[in-house]
């Protein structure tokens, strides 16, 4: 059995104001107006992965909350399994497993109180242009501006030993360096017992899961700023990220059975 971790914005959806050509689908509606989407051949990509689902099991694995990964329809059905909040909670037939939950916030115990630092710090900070929240009391997450001069500040106080600091255009994260995607990653495949894993994604926060992987597949512009350790590829071509990443995962899958 293979196992794929997929980050999904910017890896497999794209934001309606990314450019991804006229042929595409409606993967998200939120506030009764279209966002996301994915190409067509993504759409037909899927359905060949969806196919697969005795020898292959695609697991999306998110920084989005639950209800965030709710809103998104791929066209193949739901899922049976998905990793959200960057891993600290596992959908499971569209449940939350509790069981997880309460491992995850087991295992980020000794960064709570850095958590509850930046909370504080984020509190008073002047260019801060959002609401502050904690993210099912797991991590931190706000919007800035001047956001890398706020993530420099706050790399500058917080104990980076137990927490990592992030920084996506304007949002601002502190996470738990134990509730990482790579961590998550090991700890799921623990949970299901597949011998084979895949990871795709195309941001800092995927990094750590892209070198747990036994194969692990970076985007073109991550990979271009990051030293990966590691079995991690970068698709080559003008290929959209999400159809080179599925082509690849179908290629493998394939020669996985013929090795059999």
């Amino acid at each position: 059995m293979v196992l794929f971790y997929t980050d999904l914005d910017n890896t497999m959806i794209y934001s309606y104001k990314h450019e991804i050509g006229e042929e595409k689908r409606c993967a998200e509606i939120y506030h009764e107006r279209e966002i996301s989407y994915i190409t067509k051949e993504t759409y037909r990509l899927l359905q060949q992965i969806k196919a697969k689902e005795e020898q292959l099991v695609m697991v999306p694995t998110t920084t989005r909350t639950t209800e965030q990964y709710q809103r998104i329809h791929l066209g193949i059905g739901d899922l049976p399994y998905a990793l959200v909040c960057n891993g600290g909670v596992l959908l499971a037939g569209g449940r939350e497993d509790e069981d997880w939950y309460r491992g995850s916030l087991e295992r980020i115990r000794d960064s709570r109180e850095t958590l509850h630092q930046a909370l504080e710090l984020l509190d008073k900070e002047s260019r801060r242009s959002f609401e502050l929240r904690f993210i099912r009391e797991l991590f931190v997450f706000t919007k800035c501006q001047e956001p890398e001069a706020v993530v420099c500040d706050l790399k500058r106080k917080l104990d980076l030993n137990v927490v990592e600091v992030f920084r996506n255009g304007e949002k601002v994260y502190v996470l738990p360096k134990a509730l990482s995607k790579g961590s998550a990653l090991q700890r799921f495949k623990e949970y299901f017992g597949a011998a084979y894993t895949i990871a795709a994604g195309d941001s800092e926060f995927d990094c750590s899961m892209l070198e747990a992987a036994d194969l692990g597949i970076a985007a073109p512009a991550l990979a271009q700023n990051y030293s990966f350790q590691g079995n991690v590829v970068c698709p080559s071509g003008k290929k959209i990220f999400a159809e080179a990443v599925l082509a690849l995962v179908l290629a493998r899958v394939e020669n996985c059975m013929k090795n059999k």
